[in-house]
């Protein structure tokens, strides 16, 4: 963020251009998070964060009470752009914190607004490279990794999570493949994690969603591989939809699961995956792809469209954190952990 300006890559763009945007409000931002300009519950939750400080440095207001209550209704918009990644309530209660606090004039209280927001953006750079290094301990030479939606650099403010790891390994010296599932209805593995991993160097190949199954089975995959956008206290994960299905068949398949995820991701105050609100998004972008230039699916027809599903903790190996590898009993030691 310079000059009370925001920049970030459009994703739905990616892979045939690359553009950044400039935002300069909120409202700006949270249109950007809804409409999935930027995805990635890290990076949704470090963008509020800089919507909140655009709010600030756009408030005309003359007092700091004046500027609380700006920042307090920003918050309240950037709030219900997306429901299910917990990263986006968690930024801007952090913010709302700083808020909160004594200031001597306007000035100094926005300055504060957008000091918190940079360091939100650098604290999750830390903590990506932190969790490579829990993760990559994982991951063996030769390896070949299922992967599902996209957890690379565009997910968060830059690396990756589950994505991160693998780019660490390979980094290392480890011979890895990447089976990239495409993550239908949008496609975010075929267009952006192989196009992040066309970058890096990364073998890999692109499978359609059900084909997973397949490789798993025949014993071609060693691991998956996946994100989170909350984590319940039992370690109950919501992820990307199709995220569930996957970890069912390398489950029936003894491969093992790990969802990599930042602290921030956890929500102790959901007992489990079925409290996890799951966003329903709009009909048309299941309906919508085209096929030599045709919509495939008939005149009338209608869809279902949620954005996550929710795995059971039973059906994980293990959790990937920057403070630690989280194993079953995963209520437990989630909690130890997160204390």
């Amino acid at each position: 963020m310079e000059r009370s300006e925001l920049r970030m890559i459009n994703q739905r763009l990616l892979p045939s251009r690359f553009e950044v945007e400039t935002f300069r409000d909120h409202l700006a931002v949270a249109s950007a998070i809804r409409d999935m300009v930027v995805r990635g519950a890290p990076a949704i939750g470090a963008a509020a964060a800089f919507g909140l400080a655009l709010a600030a440095c756009r408030s005309q207001a003359d007092s700091s009470d004046e500027l609380r209550q700006d920042v307090r209704q920003a918050a309240d918009v950037l709030g219900v752009a997306r429901p299910t990644a917990v990263n986006l309530s968690w930024a801007i209660q952090r913010m709302l914190a700083v808020v909160k606090e004594p200031s001597e004039t306007v000035m100094d209280l926005r300055q504060k607004i957008v000091d918190e927001a940079q360091r939100i953006a650098d604290e999750d750079v830390e903590t990506n490279h932190s969790i490579a290094h829990q993760g990559v301990t994982l991951i063996d030479d030769g390896d070949v990794i299922i992967t599902h939606c996209n957890t690379g650099a565009l997910a968060v403010v830059d690396w990756g999570t589950a994505l991160g790891v693998i780019r660490l390994a390979f980094d290392q010296g480890k011979r890895v493949k990447v089976l990239v599932d495409e993550t239908r209805p949008r496609l975010q593995g075929a267009r952006l994690t192989a196009w992040e991993l066309q970058q890096y160097g990364i073998p890999y190949e692109i499978i359609s969603d059900g084909a997973a199954g397949h490789f798993l089975r025949s014993g071609q995959v060693q691991k998956v591989f996946y994100g989170a956008d909350r984590v319940a206290a039992n370690g109950d994960v919501a992820n990307k939809v199709g995220s569930y299905m996957l970890a069912l068949a390398a489950h029936a398949n003894r491969v093992p699961v790990y969802s990599v995820f930042p602290c921030s991701t956890v929500d102790l105050t959901l007992e489990n995956g079925d409290q996890i609100p799951i966003e329903e998004r709009n009909e048309d972008e299941v309906l919508g792809i085209e096929f030599h230039g045709e919509v495939i699916a008939p005149h009338g027809a209608h869809a279902r469209n949620p954005a996550f599903d929710v795995t059971p903790n039973h059906l994980l190996t293990g959790l990937v954190t920057e403070k630690g590898i989280v194993y079953p009993p995963f209520k437990q030691n989630l909690a130890r952990l997160m204390a």
